[in-house]
């Protein structure tokens, strides 16, 4: 059902539908009960393709003249629709009146309602350039209410058709000379000429004929002003207005005030928006203003309140979307809210969490969250997935796990997004955990999983296996094993393959034969990883025959040894004090055509350097050089040491300066 719009009028009210009028509708006049009024008759034009300006001509037996015009799309929104149409109350519409003698029919004089077509009068005016082509379409249409004239050149404002608007003020102009003043263009038409040369930089000119024609502006006037200078971008100069209709000796009225606001809203200025905002509270407390009869001023207040929350929140928006980040000023801003007593409305907040997408927005996205669970008793789960989804984004997983345990603890209940996001930062965390090799934070995470509902699945425990495998923590490894066999999850290679890495250098050599044997047992295929750590087991127990036997199936299974498998067997020899043998792995993998890499020349040198044999280490070291590589000072110093404790013969000047720790690859 349409709201209905209620304007009064010297003879009643005039009740019609909703300001933005569709086609055909309905209109009529309520008198008071102390004055009998007959109902008038009402017709709705409509200028330009889109039906963009709703015009209202009727003409009534009781000799008044009543017009109302009414953009669908006001200057300033919805918001500003109603103070529009207010303003039109302020002209008086309905105070220039027309003698129906002049517009009666020719049937005996008798008075009658009479229809002005003003859509039909403005299309054959849609053409014109000056005002003999006005005069040419007017001439035989006798005196016509200056409302037609006014509906005529807002509508041709609308649809940017400036020649024939100013085409007919020309010609109200040359009637005003023929007719001795009796018509021509008042204080409306020079408004409504006002409002229609909107954006085309002629406010100036209309102005000074404003001047010539001896016509004073009224407050309509520089409302309409203050909105040009507005959408031209000449912010500081709109502001301007507000001393110079005081100058001028007028009030500002609310419709003023919305649109002083506005401009802050233009200039994207919310801090300054809301210091205007409470300068006017503080006035309108005092008595200073709002003492005009004309207006509700109550109710125009809280229009003004609803209506600097709407543009603090709207400049915090586009602070948001900015490339620049912005989040201090909207943090001012919301602060400075607050100070003023000013809250936006949950909906406000949440789209504003919406427009947080970056990084840097998290901390803004916090203080909205914090603000809603405060403030307000409920809060959108979409919202909140959002939230936990910037979280995640900006590397704060612990402030998206808070708001999933709120949303356990407070509502609304999560859903599987909710989960999936949740799961993927513990991913993230966990995966973290396992590159750094910190054990006791994945036990952490588990534990924190399992305390919020959130069952680890296989990804999440092999995580914190390879966390514990590469800290060395062999207890905490075959424990968090244990635990997840026991939770249901069937292990894969990796989790066998970490078991066995934190087996061997816990030097548990019989537990790894166990669980490798399982493995096998189990139908689990041995990845190169898992060959590997299997030869260094070996290595450790000295079972060369085996580690043979071991190449030999990796070779079956079309798996290759790589540099690390070779470098986790002369290790393995090198901590023994191997040296021959871990040589003879050297000349092995060079001849599988596996070719040494830094680690592998660092560890036989030093290998040999400590097993008394320098010569044979000094030649590694200069070949390791001849092939690019970079090792590092600790062969360089392990070679000269064992040269000079042993008395061997080596040229320094082959094995070059001593290397830099600090340009080690």
């Amino acid at each position: 059902m349409q709201a209905l719009s209620i304007l009064p009028l010297k003879s009643g009210l005039l009740v019609g539908s909703r300001l933005e009028f569709e086609l055909d509708c309905s209109c009529f006049v309520v008198s008071p009960k102390t004055t009998r009024k007959r109902l008038c008759f009402l017709e709705q034009a409509c200028f330009g393709s889109s039906s963009s300006i709703s015009s209202f001509i009727f003409v009534s037996s009781n000799r008044k003249v009543l017009f109302l015009c009414e953009p669908k799309r006001s200057l300033l929104g919805s918001s500003f629709g109603v103070g529009w149409a207010t303003e039109q109350r302020e002209l008086e519409l309905g105070e220039e009146e027309v003698s129906t003698e002049d517009l009666s029919s020719a049937n005996g004089g008798e008075k009658n309602n009479l229809r002005v077509d003003v859509r039909e009068l403005a299309f054959s005016l849609r053409a014109a350039k000056t005002a003999d082509d006005v005069d040419a379409v007017l001439k035989d249409k006798g005196e016509l209410p200056l409302q037609v004239f006014c509906a005529m050149i807002k509508g041709f404002g609308k649809d940017k058709r400036l020649k024939p608007a100013v085409a007919v003020v020309d010609w109200l102009k040359r009637k005003k000379s023929e007719s001795g003043g009796v018509i021509g263009p008042n204080l409306f038409i020079y408004n409504s000429l006002l409002g229609a040369m909107r954006g085309f930089g002629e406010a100036e000119k209309i102005l000074k004929d404003m001047e010539e024609e001896g016509i004073v502006p009224n407050i309509v006037t520089y409302n309409t002003l203050m909105v040009i200078y507005m959408e031209e971008g000449e912010f500081l100069k709109a502001l301007g207005i507000l001393d110079l209709t005081k100058e001028k000796g007028f009030e500002p009225n609310p419709i003023t005030y919305s649109t002083a606001l506005l401009v802050y809203r233009r200039m994207e200025d919310g801090m300054g928006a809301l210091e205007f905002f409470v300068e006017l509270r503080e006035k309108y407390a005092k008595r200073e203003i709002g003492n005009d009869v004309g207006y509700d001023w109550e109710f125009e207040f809280v229009k003004l309140e609803n209506f600097i929350g709407r543009i603090c929140y709207q400049v915090m928006r586009r602070w948001l979307v900015k490339d620049d980040n912005w989040t201090t000023r909207v943090l001012k801003l919301l602060n400075a809210m607050d100070s003023a007593g000013v809250r936006p409305s949950r909906e406000e907040h949440e789209r504003l969490i919406w427009a947080c997408t970056r990084e840097e927005h998290y901390i803004v996205g916090k203080e909205l969250y914090k603000r809603i669970r405060e403030r307000f008793s409920e809060i959108s789960l979409s919202v909140c997935n959002h939230l936990i989804w910037l979280m995640g984004k900006a590397k704060k997983w612990w402030a998206a796990l808070e708001i999933y345990e709120d949303l356990l603890d407070e509502g609304p209940e999560p859903n599987n997004l909710s989960y999936e996001l949740v799961v993927s930062h513990f991913n993230i965390l966990l995966s973290a955990a396992s590159k750094r090799g910190i054990w006791r934070w994945g036990v952490r995470l588990l534990n924190k999983m399992e305390d919020k509902g959130l069952k680890p699945q296989r990804r999440h425990w092999n995580a914190v296996l390879v966390a514990c495998s590469k800290a060395s923590e062999t207890t905490a490894a075959i424990q968090i094993f244990k635990a997840m066999v026991d939770n249901g999850e069937k292990p894969t290679v990796i989790s066998y393959g970490a078991l066995l890495s934190a087996l061997e250098k816990g030097k548990l050599y019989d537990e790894a034969f166990r669980v490798w044997n399982h493995m096998i047992k189990v139908g689990i295929e041995p990845n190169l990883y898992a060959y590997t750590t299997m030869a260094s087991v070996l290595t450790g127990q000295q079972k060369f025959n085996l580690l043979d036997t071991l190449l030999k199936e990796m070779a079956s299974k079309g798996i290759e040894p790589s540099v690390v498998t070779f470098n986790a067997v002369i290790s393995g020899c090198a901590r023994n004090g191997l040296s021959g043998v871990a040589y003879e792995w050297f000349h092995r993998m060079k001849s599988e055509n596996v070719e040494p890499n830094e680690i592998t020349y660092e560890m036989l040198i030093e290998a040999l350097a400590n097993d008394a044999k320098p010569r044979l280490a000094y030649e590694l070291h200069v070949k390791a050089q001849n092939e690019g590589l970079k090792l590092s000072s600790k062969p360089y110093d392990a070679v000269v040491k064992s040269a000079e404790t042993y008395g061997a013969t080596i040229d320094l000047n082959l094995l070059g300066p001593r290397p830099d720790k600090k340009n080690r690859p």
